[in-house]
């Protein structure tokens, strides 16, 4: 059975999870705060963990750094509400595999447990992802689409993008792939080694984020037999692997300045030496790195070596975000419904206008990442053939209700007096012709505990504790809204 540890400070959320995952075979152990969980973690490391973002004595961002610190090599999933995503999305660059939003959604969760110790088992462990371009089999082409993590767009903004990939492609150049987490970076890099004389060699994508300042230079350079404590064996890293090939650095600001020397040295020499060895390996690598942020910025504060930017800054590329990308928005939704239709073995064919409407005027702050996951959450709910409203998470279908909260989720195009698509939309989902002083006194409440339950994580034990009520009243207060509106 495979080990999971469940950290939450809500006892209802870790009994259900408890059960439900026991029941899916799962052998489950569950933590109420992040000092138990590491005391836990120490005693019995799990192959991996299941995590709420916000707990009362430790936030997600200390407790996930802490927990790759001593182990690397476990999964970490992080659970949050939708009013956390850009947080969340953000924590990935720590090392979290993945997040999964409240309320949770049990096939959901389920399915991202599955594929991270799917992800786990096949990169034995480490940071790094490899990939060469071995003969397809008519199994490997019939199922290309559906495997690879992403497509690339058709929008112009786009088209400049893939002009420039053909044209740095054949060269030698090292690279420089700037964008917001979860755009794609990394199949950028991808595509631009295919579309070189490196593409029957080795790629390899290595994380920085979710190396640690200890391991970091085991991963990347590998060591010997006996050079550190737990050495027990030779390790080849993910330069040597790469040899030939090449090697992508995702959020290369994350490195520390140690190892920022180390690599210079690679860059400049093409050679390296692994932790305890006494000889030098020659490389032939061509090394692309990727940052969410500039390094030229991050270089003027001294986070960055001045001089490594320079020997990475022969070209570089901007990835956009989703939200400015229009015209690319329902091609990769549809993408996704595809991938999720053939997880989940469903056959939704498509979505709503009033969908629509929302993916194209929603901000989109967690990028391709966060449609993904709405895409799934939303096929997981859809009985029919088309994806309605009313499967959409509450704050993408209200998000213009709820964008005084942070002004950075508005998208530019949108006000939230004026009407647009969206809001008429949502007349159809509380339609005021419809409304009684009922209706009027149940939305009024209704708002308050959504306010409530945001404030809270939409934990429902203390959402209740803040609005004076206990558990089951609020439980009662949300049925009865649904009833009236099917909003919940």
């Amino acid at each position: 059975m495979t080990n999971i540890l469940v950290i939450d400070d809500d006892t209802d959320i870790c009994m259900l999870l408890n059960r439900y995952l026991s029941k899916n075979g799962f052998d489950v152990t569950t933590a109420y705060s992040g000092k138990l969980a590491l005391e836990s973690i120490a005693n019995k490391v799990p192959e991996i963990v299941l995590c709420d973002f916000r707990l009362e004595d430790m936030n997600g961002s200390d407790l996930l750094e802490k927990i790759k610190q001593s182990n690397p090599q476990i999964p970490v999933i992080i659970m949050t509400g939708y009013s956390d995503v850009r947080t969340a999305v953000n924590i990935m660059k720590l090392g979290a595999f993945d997040y999964v939003t409240k309320p949770l959604l049990p096939e959901e969760i389920l399915l991202t447990l599955k594929r991270a110790l799917t992800d786990s088992k096949e990169s034995n462990g480490t940071a790094t992802t490899i990939s060469t371009n071995a003969p397809e089999t008519d199994i490997n082409k019939k199922n290309k689409k559906l495997k690879t993590k992403y497509v690339f767009g058709k929008s112009q903004v786009f088209k400049v993008i893939l002009e420039q990939i053909q044209l740095v492609a054949p060269t030698n150049f090292s690279v420089i792939i700037y964008g917001e987490s979860g755009s794609g970076k990394e199949s950028v890099a991808s595509e631009i080694h295919n579309s070189s004389s490196r593409a029957n060699k080795p790629f390899v994508a290595i994380d920085c984020g979710s190396l640690s300042k200890e391991l970091a230079s085991s991963e990347l350079f590998g060591h010997e037999k006996g050079s550190f404590t737990s050495a027990i064996s030779q390790k080849i890293g993910s330069f040597e692997l790469a040899n030939g090939g090449t090697v992508f650095l995702d959020e290369i600001g994350n490195l520390s300045y140690d190892i920022q020397v180390a690599l210079l040295r690679v860059v400049q020499e093409r050679k390296m030496r692994r932790v305890g060895g006494v000889k030098d390996i020659e490389l032939d690598v061509r090394i692309i790195v990727a940052s969410n942020e500039r390094l030229s910025e991050a270089a003027k504060k001294g986070k960055f070596r001045e001089d490594l930017y320079h020997r990475f800054n022969e070209f570089s590329i901007e990835v956009p975000a989703l939200r400015n990308r229009q015209d690319d928005i329902i091609m990769f939704a549809d993408f996704f419904l595809e991938k999720t239709n053939a997880e989940l073995n469903k056959s939704v064919k498509g979505f709503s206008d009033e969908v629509v409407n929302i993916f194209h005027n929603y901000n989109w702050p967690g990028n391709l990442r966060e449609l993904n996951n709405v895409i799934k959450r939303s096929t997981l709910l859809t009985s029919g053939d088309t994806v309605e409203l009313s499967a959409l998470p509450f704050e993408i279908t209200h998000f213009e209700k709820l964008a005084f909260e942070s002004a950075d989720t508005t998208p530019p195009h949108t006000s939230i007096i004026q009407s647009t698509p969206v809001a008429e939309a949502q007349k159809k989902i509380l339609p005021l012709s419809d409304y009684g002083m009922k209706h009027a006194s149940i939305d009024a409440e209704f708002e308050l505990i959504v306010e409530a339950l945001k404030k809270c994580n939409y934990n429902k034990s203390k959402a209740a504790q803040l609005l004076n009520i206990d558990r089951k009243t609020l439980y009662n207060k949300m049925k009865q809204y649904k009833e009236f509106n099917g909003d919940l």
